[in-house]
């Protein structure tokens, strides 16, 4: 189950989009409008998904990922979403195992390209990670092209990706997480990342965080410390703990020990005070939290939600006050709720 928040009106309030129950739903701001955009009733659900504007005509569009057989799909803003059909379209189906979407601008030239895990040992892409770049006419293209940029190299059953330019270098890199265990192929239970090029068409370089990682899912990239070096916040999903790695060596620190399968994860400035966050919501603990830094790497937690559980989370101003509140889309729960950042 899944959930992004974002303008998909022109109305400038935040609408829900959410996939579950073999339907993609616009919930329309601020009363929560249900209007079916897509449905899909061989699966149940669209596991992860990304928005943006994919065919450049000034209105957001939306993007999601079928897990096993692997699908992904852009679903194309009519000229009034909320009246006429959304019509859909296919990204790719020779990735599977398809748990993290997420969009980065390789290029950094302002234009969005497409990152997604392709985590089962399946031809032609196994246990890989690759990146899509925008045909020039999405709307009458096939397949995009998958740029493999993790070829067989990330083996396990990975979960979420993180983008930002972790060694420095001024070009995106990429992270992900493999849970492992007894479901996996080959061996998992490491966080990792990939190095980029000046030709990010050509294989990326892996670099290893850490390979004791038992249930290893989330991982993002943030200057937890403000020493000016490049740090990754992690979660274990499939385990036990909320974590951050101090780079450029990679030393573990504890954000949250105790918390159980924290599936989700945001790392971003909660409260505004220049240095950043996380947040997540565990679906083994049953809660939703935000873990708040000192500037230095120790975090308070702050608990805003029980009896909630997650595959999603996501930090928007849902009520447009100025401040991030949280977005959750809960698998077990069956609900789609957000929580107000209340100061």
């Amino acid at each position: 189950m899944t959930a992004v928040a974002a303008d998909f009106t022109g109305d400038a309030l935040p609408d829900v989009i959410s996939d579950s129950g073999g339907m993609t739903r616009l919930f329309v701001a601020p009363d929560w409008q249900e209007i079916i955009l897509s449905e899909h009733p061989e699966f149940k659900w669209y596991i992860h998904s990304e928005f943006f504007d994919v065919d450049d005509d000034g209105d957001l569009d939306y993007i999601a990922a079928r897990y096993n057989p692997g699908q992904v799909i852009w679903l194309e803003q009519p000229a009034n979403g909320q009246t006429q059909r959304w019509n859909k379209h296919l990204i790719d189906d020779t990735i599977h195992g398809i748990h993290g979407l997420m969009k980065g601008d390789i290029g950094n030239d302002g234009q969005w390209e497409l990152f997604a895990t392709s985590a089962q040992p399946k031809e032609p892409y196994p246990e890989s990670l690759v990146w899509f770049a925008v045909p020039e006419n999405p709307r009458q293209a096939g397949r995009w092209k998958p740029h493999v940029f993790a070829d067989r190299d990330a083996p396990g059953l990975t979960h979420y990706l993180g983008v930002g330019d972790i060694n420095g270098d001024g070009l995106l890199d990429a992270a992900t997480g493999a849970k492992g265990g007894p479901q996996a192929a080959s061996q998992g239970e490491w966080f990792a990342w990939w190095e980029s090029s000046l030709d990010p068409t050509c294989p990326w370089v892996k670099h290893s965080v850490s390979d004791k990682e038992p249930g290893a899912t989330n991982i993002h990239p943030a200057d937890v410390n403000g020493d000016g070096v490049m740090d990754l916040v992690a979660s274990r999903g499939h385990g036990t703990g909320v974590i951050w790695f101090e780079g450029p060596d990679w030393q573990v620190h504890d954000i949250d020990a105790a918390i159980q399968e924290p599936h989700c994860l945001v790392a971003i400035d909660m409260d505004s005070d220049g240095d950043v966050d996380a947040a997540t919501c565990a679906f083994g603990s049953k809660e939703a939290a935000w873990y708040e830094n000192n500037g230095e790497g120790q975090f308070s937690k702050h608990v805003v939600g029980r009896e909630q559980e997650a595959y999603d989370i996501r930090a928007v101003d849902m009520d447009r006050d100025g401040d991030l509140d949280f977005l959750v889309a809960g698998r077990g729960s069956c609900n789609v709720v957000w929580y107000e950042h209340v100061q």
